[in-house]
């Protein structure tokens, strides 16, 4: 999200989907269903003042609920294709802009809701450099480095829009040595506040690598199956299950490293956000929790 930068050793101020995750289910979309966004739905709305005016109203808040879900289901369309924002075309980054702002108009004015922003959000889409040259590292390098799936997690403290904790994960791998995707966890964590109706500030605190988890291959060859375990090999392969690096983002006396982040539209399912300074757009829907 918003300053989840990744360069080597820093992950700053954030083969996949195929299927589109809408209300508790997913969207198959075959080649002929798929179209650029072109424009917003319209929404329409009432002025009247006469009795019936409270119906007009309720009928007038259905009708753009129904218009904001499909203007986010029109927005997972768009970016459906992109591998998460890594192979984009001119005209699919223009029609995924449209499609974001017409989802984003909804949310402008209203307040941060800690309570929604609570919870585990899943990547689905981003244009941020420092993200997507993870996935260009996976591609030209696909015998070094998987990239799986990228999460953020909130946990908000303070239920009084005041801020909380959150961690940027990111699930990789290197073939061979480790499981497939999922063979280690990289774990940025960061306290953030909310500063203003829609800007959140993060202070990143500490990196680490955890959750390592060898591949059979490399467990056969660290102890074999056919040969009696010695204590030795138990104990190397317990040691690289359980390891964890940890390294902090700041040494003690020198600047916070830290970034502000607007969100630009968040409710149950869906949260956009940009990142203030030009560091791209990022498109997260709702995951269990981790």
């Amino acid at each position: 999200m918003g300053s989840f930068t990744l360069s080597s050793t820093l992950l700053h101020h954030h083969h996949h989907p195929s299927s589109l995750p809408i209300a508790g289910g997913f969207l198959q979309l075959s080649q002929h269903q798929r179209k650029p966004f072109s424009s917003c739905v319209a929404v329409s709305s009432s002025s009247s003042s006469s009795p019936i005016s409270t119906n007009n109203s309720d009928s007038t808040s259905q009708s753009q609920s129904r218009q904001v879900e499909t203007n986010k289901h029109e927005l997972l369309r768009a970016i459906q294709e992109t591998q998460r924002g890594f192979l984009t075309t001119p005209d699919q980054r223009f029609s995924i802009e449209q499609a974001l702002v017409c989802v984003e108009k909804y949310d402008a004015a209203s307040a941060i809701q800690l309570n929604n922003l609570d919870g585990t959000w899943r990547l689905q889409y981003t244009s941020a450099p420092d993200v997507l040259v993870l996935f260009d590292s996976a591609q030209r390098f696909p015998s070094l480095l998987q990239v799986g799936q990228i999460f953020q997690k909130f946990e908000c403290l303070d239920q009084n829009n005041n801020g909380g904790i959150v961690r940027n994960v990111v699930r990789w791998s290197i073939p061979s040595l480790l499981e497939e995707e999922d063979g280690a966890t990289l774990l940025v964590s960061a306290k953030f506040s909310v500063i203003s109706k829609r800007n959140i500030y993060l202070q990143f605190e500490e990196i680490s690598v955890q959750d390592i988890k060898i591949s059979e291959g490399l467990q056969a060859l660290i102890a074999p199956a056919l040969l009696p375990r010695t204590f030795l090999s138990l104990q190397i392969l317990q040691f690289l299950q359980t390891l964890k690096a940890q390294l902090p983002v700041a040494s003690p006396g020198s600047q916070s490293v830290g970034g502000l982040y607007y969100l630009s539209y968040l409710d149950g399912d869906m949260l956009i956000g940009r990142a203030v300074g030009g560091g791209g757009v990022f498109v997260f829907t709702r995951a269990q929790p981790l």
